[in-house]
């Protein structure tokens, strides 16, 4: 990446500074690791992950500018692609080094297509941290790169493992990202562009085959360790409005039109002038 084109994928500071607003946390003093767990925090709590534009006939853009303005500008939010490149161009900005790594996702026993998923590794206090803020339930913080232990975490116990194509077969150089002993991703840690996830992105968006073309979601985790869900497909006939407490117990509350548009105000602070169409 030559230096033009990286100082324009930095955020401006005041694009930073509205990008700390709006998720609410200060500037860092420094680009260490705890202001990064902070900031991490502060992103899940303030920031939905969403598939509305999918269903609501917009382009999925995977420029930083465009993601910034939508994250920011327009208060919404987005899916892995969306969040984990908006989120690297802050953190590059506030002088953290950030690697935008490819993911498989686990469906069952075996990962999905390479470029399926977006996480980042980030440098700070001489420690690759796995940082994600677009994967719904998830670690709430950092993940050590290079630690192969158990890893605690708000949302559960997590590790980080070698992949291996069969027993005794030796590793892949990939990483399988476990919580609570179930496979989430498996993670490339080669380093890639953010245009490099652009066809899997069209893919997603498009193909009657991915799981975001059939449903619409809009996700954020609650201060009590829950989690609040919008979701709708034509066959449940409209949005239901789905609350999921620390413990899996979870409430759901069919809404009609007015209901869900409200809904999506109250809690995601998303202002929808339609609901977006359920597949």
């Amino acid at each position: 990446m030559d230096e033009s084109t990286q100082s324009a994928e930095i955020p401006t500071d005041e694009q930073v500074a509205a990008y700390l607003a709006r998720i609410g946390a200060e500037r860092p003093a420094r680009a260490g690791a705890a202001e990064l767990a902070r900031l991490q925090e502060a992103h899940l709590d303030a920031v939905p992950f969403e598939n509305l534009s999918i269903h609501l006939g917009e382009p999925v853009v995977l420029e930083p500018e465009a993601l910034l303005e939508k994250v920011v500008g327009r208060r919404r939010s987005g899916f892995c692609y969306e969040l984990n490149g908006a989120f690297a161009a802050l953190l590059r900005a506030l002088g953290y080094r950030v690697e935008l790594l490819a993911a498989r996702v686990f469906d069952g026993a075996e990962p999905g297509p390479p470029f399926d998923h977006l996480a980042l590794r980030v440098e700070a206090d001489g420690v690759a941290w796995l940082v994600d803020v677009g994967f719904g339930r998830f670690a709430r913080r950092p993940l050590r790169l290079d630690e192969r232990g158990l890893q605690q975490d708000p949302a559960g116990v997590l590790t980080i493992t070698p992949s291996t194509i069969a027993p005794s077969a030796g590793t892949t150089g990939d990483l399988d990202v476990l919580l609570d002993g179930t496979p989430q991703y498996r993670l490339d840690p080669r380093p890639y562009r953010l245009a490099d996830f652009a066809p899997t992105c069209w893919w997603q968006t498009t193909s009657p085959d991915s799981h975001f073309t059939r449903a619409t979601t809009c996700s954020r985790p609650t201060p009590d360790g829950g989690r609040t869900t919008l979701t709708s497909t034509r066959a449940t006939g409209g949005t239901r409005l789905l609350r999921t407490a620390a413990d899996g117990t979870r409430t759901e509350e069919l809404l009609d039109a007015d209901a869900a548009l409200g809904a999506y105000r109250t809690h995601f602070g998303i202002a929808l002038d339609r609901l977006p169409t359920a597949p």
